[in-house]
């Protein structure tokens, strides 16, 4: 599908509106669907933000990708269908809760485990992200899953939620590091007490913010001058990571793409672009 600017008053024909769907209901579903907590409201969130993208396609002039265009609409859909959910947390905890280099006894790095251990791992940390997102307060939830699960950049993300870039890291930084802790959680921890720091706190600190930055802007992060405790909480931070981007991949539900189409058909016939 073009991405170039529609010209003023253009609204999209329907061939448009489905080849967007094909390209992004998927993953838009998964991504109401986390935000929701409900697959009801995910399918009923996922007919809104189409249908208001062909009423609104004269908005769209190409100055931005069509993908974070669709997202805007998407989250202003998730502020006015959401309702705080009973038990939400208020908070996501402080920096320095959510900071890893006190356990006392480190996780094994699950990249170093036999395949059929690395699988098991996986598996059961993806259950266990699945349930922990829809955990994490709105303000962390929908930062993280717009750049873990969806792949914007924090950027992106900022002009989405209009918000400052250094606010979305921030709390980007803080929801990883509260997902990290649930990952941990699950990974076998060595049989020796954690070796003491090799560096001052602070240091750590500095490579902790550096690993999260490469995380950011998907780039690889040297790690041969660090330290077997930092090795293990890198790690699970990949692995965090690689979850989502798995969680990302699954398809749109048979049922939930069958009733956006029809609702897409009942837009009238098709006409044709000049």
């Amino acid at each position: 599908m073009s991405e170039q600017a529609q010209s003023p008053n253009t609204t999209a024909s329907r061939s448009e509106i489905e080849n967007l769907v094909n390209e992004q209901a998927g993953r838009l579903y998964q991504v109401a669907y986390r935000f929701c907590g409900d697959r009801d409201q995910a399918e009923d969130l996922v007919q809104e933000v189409f249908l208001s993208a062909y009423k609104s396609w004269d908005s769209f002039r190409g100055d931005s990708d069509i993908k974070t265009w669709l997202y805007t609409i998407a989250s202003r859909a998730c502020q006015r269908m959401h309702r705080k959910r009973s038990g939400e947390p208020e908070r996501i905890g402080s920096l320095d809760e959510l900071l890893p280099f006190g356990d006392p006894l480190i996780a094994v790095v699950a990249a170093d485990q036999p395949d059929a251990v690395q699988q098991q791992i996986h598996q059961e940390a993806k259950a266990r992200l699945e349930a922990e997102i829809t955990k994490l307060p709105d303000d962390f939830r929908v930062p993280l899953i717009l750049k873990e699960i969806v792949g914007f950049s924090v950027r992106d993300i900022a002009q989405i939620l209009g918000l400052e870039e250094a606010t979305v890291k921030s709390r980007v930084h803080r929801a990883r590091l509260k997902l990290r802790a649930s990952v941990d959680s699950i990974l076998p921890r060595s049989g020796e007490p954690a070796p003491p720091p090799a560096y001052p706190e602070q240091t750590c600190l500095d490579l902790l913010n550096a690993k999260q930055e490469s995380l950011d802007r998907g780039v690889a992060f040297d790690d041969t001058v660090i330290c077997d405790r930092c090795r293990s909480v890198f790690a699970s931070l990949d692995l965090t990571q690689q979850v989502c981007h798995d969680i990302a991949r699954s398809e749109l539900p048979k049922g939930v793409r069958e009733r956006l189409e029809a609702r897409i058909r009942s837009l009238g016939p098709d006409k044709e672009k000049s």
